[in-house]
């Protein structure tokens, strides 16, 4: 050690850090500097778009292709299959989905998330162009590629009802959907509740017959007659004119008259064998709002567009329309599902949340420090926000629930580096050091540490930037707006922080009196100054109190800081302040000397082992994610497959009216009730056309103004009212919040031969059936082999001796039933389809469908002639399949159910995993648990890894800042042992583990914790390398245990304050998340209300985590500053042991 002091003098030279040295020169400027980003801050905010979650960008690409008339398994065996054995070869697929349903194609490729999706989009493209060929040729369009936009879903749906006709209530709906639809924001407005209009042609089949008239002669002459055709350019006295026939029908008479066939000399007229309507498509929906019909718009943002701006706009058109009269008065327009009301209230309660949780940082900085010294470290908390939304502004993010909760989580931190400099500052400039040198040296004194600090934070979140998948792709806002956050703190108080300082501090004279006549004086003014302001809103000049209430709220202020604050303030910090370093200092001499630090060492391992002991006997609840309370309940009804939509109409009014005795009591809870008759709740894979099927959504107000009504309960009671309910399947469900994961219980059977399939499904779902799991809601399979079907077998060479083909006789019934596009009928610049098919007498009836004629050519007599579909084809009845699920080109059949209110689905799953164990399956078929199971187990393996990332990377930068492995490890001990907080904190007050967020906030916790750690040990090493430079050294090679004890006890208490406020701050900042506290601070000014409320939505979402960091950061604080100083000083008293052992040989 005889370089130690050479090496000392040599640090204490270069603890200069040139940047705050440079601002300091330039002081004007970064007064300047602070303006602008103020601006341009605050502008940023407003003008960026609000949502409730980030829109995900996800690679996913669906490939739909309708194919009407076809089953499900001609549908997989056509289509399906062709196209899925082009994508198998896709490069950079996660997985294949595909679900063949009657009529439709539906494959989902979802890429790894490091594919662009414009790449993943244009790859996919390519290769179902490759499976042209291999597709049929009677496609009606070819396979549709898309990118599966989560954010494609409705903002809101506005609709409309009354006295009027369903024709009537189309016309307004079609007017509003041009208007809406003409916002930039605005993607679609889809109108529901009302078929398509449709021109049909009812043929029928005994008078086509007696005319000889056939569908192809009807489509032929249709087609012929309903033209324009341009037949191009004629020039006439130097004048070029456009020749175009325009023959197009105008109304359903010319389709009458439209002659079809003429036989000698005989004409036979389209009215002569068919009917001609104006009508619908055939009915396959069903809307109803609070029990009335209604023609509903269901409106899609663009995405990227602001939420916010686009329902305002929506409100706007809406009420322009019923001022000009375009609307008439009868019309009830009424909007639901508006998801702007959420965004506004989530967004409203998060930034009310992040306004409380600064004024509580800035109480504890004025406790403190002082007021002045307050607002410089205060200053830290709105400067790093807005430097921080003119970044997220500038890489097109939103203001949404991650980014809001994420600057919550960040409160307390932000003011962490702005006051250690503070605090250094003013306690060198009270040691007599001017304003600038005091900065100077406060600055260079604790530059390093707060980088590092910074850093070992930022390096916490940092791991989670490499999520993948969409739970990565939505959490990924969280480590990003914190790493922007806390860099911007970082330059905050290096660089603002310091010149702020440096031209305000002042040493507060705590014996001097305040000139409190001054203060009433000022305090008076403000309140005096009120009174107009009170009397232009009474006499109606204003609108609100808002400029009253707040003059009278800075006079009320500052005369409770006359009153009370200042005092108590004076008290904290002169009496409470004094006397707790002074026990801490005793406390921490007592902990120090002798065997005692490895005793408090060893009894505080000896806690960590207790605490997770503990917390296991408890048995606590382990969760995937958050348990919310519902704001909508979905109610869906299923019948039988093949039932007709009318009577799933009748069976749905039955359930409406439990539904309506049910929610009566709780109607001041309830925005809306509506049901979809002809849809169920589904997802990706889900078809809209489930005439067997409907959906009531009972839509609750914000969690605030239920007057503490739980929904849970709500929706337990009405499940209950359910029970028994007979000729139907009733499924009770709530929302689900965040990122879509699949059920909580999902167990997919993998196997090529579907019959075998469904047989091995089936025992699985049996077995589980018998075991009687408490929990599961209702086990189903996503397969229903209970379609009604009716089989037509051709004879295939009775009809090539007739000189027919199957696919004549296939397309003769299909024309007959589903019928035949034949032409468009244009009105204005709509076009309707007019359909060509049998009227409803022979459409219907199944003989007269397999007597049908087909004419054709005979190949033995040359001459027309007409073949009886019956004699070339039978029938039999059977049942087929809803549809066919693959997944990786092999089928699967799903087993699914959502888990009881009160019911873990970690358990279930285990004891689901424990009967499956011994369950034996022949070769080729296999079972999985997926889903939300599924997903689970990723975020944990991930989490688990990312935390072992982020103490990694924490370790990395430790070594290199104090260059040193034993320092490194004391502050990474003190990261392990901030887990006894977490296990005791939820363990007491019987929280379950959430996987998810409490995983989030035990990584957000290593980075927050290691904090105080490096400023407390690098100021220890600090100390031990001043004394080292004062004493003579040259007798001994280490100081004495006294001195070792002085420089520890001293660092100690030096940064007892600033340690201490870190951890208040953190912990107050995330305080009012935590329990829910809703404080509106804009009704507190305009009405003097504030709308105390406790629980939210967002609580039920962040609570976890916050909760997560405040156990864990409480219990760390103490260990701080105890044990850090206590395993410093059993490092040292090792390390002169070893020494002294290692001299003496």
């Amino acid at each position: 050690m005889d370089n130690t002091k050479d090496n000392i003098l040599a640090e204490n030279q270069q603890r200069q850090f040139k940047p705050t040295f440079g601002a300091l020169k330039n002081k004007n400027s970064i007064f300047i500097l602070t303006f602008i980003l103020i601006v341009f801050g605050w502008f940023s905010y407003q003008s960026m778009p609000r949502e409730y979650f980030p829109e995900v960008v996800i690679p996913n690409i669906m490939v739909s292709t309708p194919y009407p008339g076809n089953s499900p398994i001609d549908i997989e065996n056509l289509v399906t299959r062709p196209i899925e054995k082009e994508l198998k070869s896709l490069k950079g697929v996660k997985k294949l989905s595909s679900a063949s349903y009657e009529d439709m194609s539906l494959i989902v490729v979802e890429f790894n998330t490091d594919i662009p999706v414009k790449q993943a989009l244009q790859d996919t493209k390519d290769k179902v162009d490759k499976s042209l060929s291999e597709l049929p040729d009677d496609l009606d369009t070819d396979p549709i590629v898309e990118d599966v936009d989560f954010a494609d879903f409705p903002i809101l749906n506005v609709n409309l009802s009354g006295d009027f006709g369903l024709d009537d209530l189309k016309e307004f709906a079609e007017e509003l959907q041009d208007k809406f639809e003409s916002l930039p924001e605005v993607s679609e407005a889809d109108i529901k509740g009302i078929d398509e209009r449709e021109i049909k042609i009812n043929a029928d089949l005994h008078k086509m017959e007696a005319n000889g008239v056939t569908f192809h002669d009807i489509e032929l002459a249709i087609g012929d007659e309903n033209v324009t055709v341009s037949a191009g350019t004629l020039i006439t006295d130097n004048t070029r004119r456009s020749i175009r026939t325009s023959a197009d029908y105008t109304n359903m008479q010319q389709i009458e008259n439209t002659i079809v066939k003429v036989t000698n000399g005989r004409v036979v007229y389209l009215k002569d064998v068919a009917e001609v309507e104006d009508g619908y498509e055939e009915l396959s929906s069903i809307s109803r709002l609070n029990n009335h019909p209604v023609v509903s718009l269901s409106i899609t943002k663009k995405s990227g567009e602001n939420l916010l701006a686009a329902t305002d706009e929506i409100y706007n058109i809406i009420s322009q329309e019923k001022e000009n009269g375009a609307l008439p008065r009868g019309l009830i327009v009424t909007v639901t599902d508006d998801t702007s009301e959420d965004v506004r209230g989530q967004v409203a309660d998060l930034e009310n949340s992040i306004i409380m949780g600064m004024l509580l940082v800035i109480i504890v900085l004025y406790l403190f420090m002082g007021l002045r010294n307050a607002l410089f470290s205060g200053l830290a908390i709105p400067m790093s926000m807005l430097i921080s939304f003119i970044i997220l502004n500038q890489i097109g993010y939103t203001v949404n629930q991650m980014i809001l909760f994420s600057l919550i989580l960040a409160l307390g931190m932000l003011v962490d580096n702005a006051i250690v400099v503070v605090e250094n500052v003013y306690r060198l400039h009270e040691e007599g050091l001017s304003k600038l040198e005091a900065t100077k040296k406060g600055v260079s004194e604790i530059a390093g540490p707060i980088i590092s600090s910074t850093a070992t934070t930022l390096a916490a979140f940092f791991p989670l930037l490499m999520w993948s998948g969409i739970m990565g792709e939505f959490m990924k806002y969280l480590p990003i707006t914190l790493i922007i956050v806390l860099a911007s703190s970082l330059f905050v108080a290096l660089i603002l922080n310091p010149v702020f300082t440096a031209s305000f501090v002042k040493i507060d004279d705590v014996n001097k009196k305040m000139n409190k006549k001054k203060f009433i004086i000022i305090a008076s003014a403000f309140l005096i100054v009120s009174l107009p302001f009170y009397l232009m809103k009474m006499f109606g000049a204003l609108e609100t109190y808002l400029m009253a209430n707040l003059l009278a709220t800075i006079g009320i202020i500052i005369l409770l800081n006359l009153a009370i604050l200042k005092p108590f303030a004076r008290w904290f910090q002169t009496v409470f302040l004094v006397v707790m370093e002074n026990r801490y200092e005793r406390t921490l001499r007592f902990a120090l000397k002798g065997i005692r630090p490895f005793l408090f060492f060893a009894g505080t391992f000896l806690l960590m082992i207790g605490s997770i002991s503990f917390y296991f006997k408890t048995n606590p609840l382990f969760v995937f994610f958050p348990d919310n309370d519902p704001k909508s309940i979905y109610v869906t009804m299923e019948l039988p497959l093949g039932t007709d939509i009318h009577k799933t109409n009748e069976t749905t009014q039955k359930v409406e009216y439990i539904v309506n005795k049910t929610m009566y009591p709780f109607m001041g809870i309830i925005r809306s009730i509506s049901t979809n008759v002809g849809s169920g709740k589904g997802g990706m894979f889900s078809s809209d056309r489930a005439a067997n099927k409907s959906l009531t959504t009972i839509s609750f107000v914000e969690f605030k103004e239920r007057n503490g009504v739980s929904t849970s309960e709500i929706m337990q009671e009405l499940t209950n009212n359910f029970n028994g309910f007979i000729g139907a399947k009733i499924f009770v469900e709530k929302d689900d919040q965040g990122p879509p994961v699949g059920y909580p219980i999902n167990v997919e059977v993998a196997g090529d031969d579907f019959e075998k399939l469904l047989i091995q499904a089936n025992r699985v779902k049996q077995m589980l059936d018998e075991d009687r799991i408490a929990g599961v809601e209702e086990l189903k399979l996503d397969l229903d082999q209970g379609k009604p079907e009716m089989l037509i077998n051709i004879d295939r060479d009775k009809v090539r001796r007739f000189g027919l083909s199957t696919n004549q006789v296939a397309r003769a019934l299909r024309n007959s039933l589903y019928g035949l596009e034949v032409s468009k009928f244009k009105d204005g610049e709509d076009e309707y389809d007019i359909m060509l098919r049998l009227n409803d007498k022979y459409r219907y009836d199944v003989p007269a469908l397999m007597n049908q004629k087909i004419s054709v050519m005979s190949p033995i007599s040359n001459q027309m002639v007409q073949v009886p579909i019956s004699s070339v084809a039978n029938y039999k009845y059977g049942s087929t399949y809803e549809r066919i699920n693959r997944i990786e080109n092999t089928r699967v059949v799903t087993i699914y159910s959502n888990v009881k209110e009160g019911f873990n689905a970690n358990i279930i799953n285990t004891r689901i995993r424990e009967l499956l164990a011994d369950f034996e399956m022949p070769k080729g078929y296999s079972y999985k648990l997926t889903g939300e199971q599924e997903e689970q187990e990723e975020t944990q393996a991930f989490l688990t890894q990312a935390l072992l990332i982020a103490l990694a990377l924490i370790t990395l930068i430790l070594v290199s800042q104090f260059n040193s492995a034993i320092k490194p490890l004391i502050i990474m001990i003190t990261v392990l042992f901030s887990t006894i907080g977490v296990f005791l904190g939820l363990g007491i007050f019987q929280m379950p583990f959430v996987i998810l967020m409490t995983g989030i906030g035990i990584i957000s916790l290593a980075g927050i914790v290691v904090n105080n750690g490096i400023v407390l040990v690098d100021y220890i090493d600090l100390l031990r390398k001043r004394k080292i430079e004062d004493t003579d050294m040259s007798e001994r090679k280490y100081l004495s245990s006294a001195e070792e004890i002085d420089c520890i006890a001293q660092a100690g208490k030096t940064r007892l304050r600033p340690v201490m406020l870190t951890a208040i701050t953190t912990v107050l900042g995330l305080f009012p998340l935590a329990v829910g506290m809703n404080f509106d601070f804009t009704t507190l000014l305009s009405e003097f209300n504030p709308h105390l409320s406790f629980g939210s939505d967002s609580t039920a979402f962040w609570g976890p985590m916050s909760w997560t960091v405040i156990f864990g950061l409480t219990v760390a604080t103490f260990l701080t500053l105890i044990i850090a100083p206590v395993m410093f000083r059993l490092s040292t008293q090792i390390e002169h042991r070893l020494y002294d052992f290692f001299s003496k040989k």
